[in-house]
């Protein structure tokens, strides 16, 4: 499965800026903070929230199933960390099987998204958040993480319902944080540094991906 059981990464340490903004607030006082910083600030004080609609997705089409709140952080992106990149996964397993791993607290990872080899696609984490899926935690805070139904060795399971689905998906996702549509933001979990990973394997054909999701992108403007 692209994202694994054990991940290495910390994310479920206090992220690295609600330190430092933390302690400049401490150093400070809240007075010297900029408009910008205290939006940010404002919702990580105990007891805060940023309002959520319970079951809302980020993707029309998408159906939300509900990831293991172990296998995700709470963010506010693209305020706190820009959204630059789309990481591509094969779950290595079925639909159904991913789904329950990602739902398991136990599993320590989770993507954003599911896309089947129907071209069904579940929202598991928001877009806001900060899901476990790469193996390293830069690339999780700036990247929405998108797994495939099916095994990295068996071409047959990337089906044409599947290419076109998540080609409107990631297309989607490069317009609403204007990421370029090109193979140095749209990659494979294999690309990611210091992963161990080797989906979406020799089989995914990225000539044809990438030209869907250019195709889907210009429908998107």
């Amino acid at each position: 499965m692209g994202a694994t059981r054990a991940s290495k990464d910390t994310d479920r340490r206090v992220g690295r800026r609600a330190l430092i903004v933390g302690g400049m607030a401490a150093a400070v006082g809240t007075a010297a903070l900029t408009r910008d910083e205290l939006a940010r600030l404002w919702w990580r004080a105990p007891g805060v929230e940023k309002p959520r609609k319970a079951g809302e997705v980020d993707f029309r089409g998408a159906r939300w199933v509900a990831a293991s709140e172990a296998n995700w952080r709470r963010a506010d992106r693209p305020d706190d960390y820009g959204i630059d990149m789309v990481v591509v996964h094969v779950t290595q397993g079925s639909f159904a099987s991913a789904v329950r791993a990602f739902q398991d607290p136990g599993h320590r990872a989770a993507t954003h998204y599911i896309v089947g080899q129907d071209g069904h696609i579940a929202q598991m984490i928001r877009e806001l958040d900060v899901a476990y899926h790469a193996g390293n935690r830069d690339y999780n805070e700036r990247s929405v993480g998108i797994e495939h139904e099916g095994f990295v060795d068996r071409p047959q399971d990337f089906t044409d319902e599947m290419y076109e689905a998540s080609a409107r998906l990631t297309a989607r996702v490069c317009a609403r944080y204007g990421i370029p549509v090109d193979r140095e933001h749209i990659i494979g979990h294999v690309e990611v540094p210091g992963t161990d990973h080797t989906d979406p394997g020799p089989h995914w054909d990225w000539d044809r991906y990438m030209k869907l999701v250019r195709r889907a992108r210009t429908a998107v403007a």
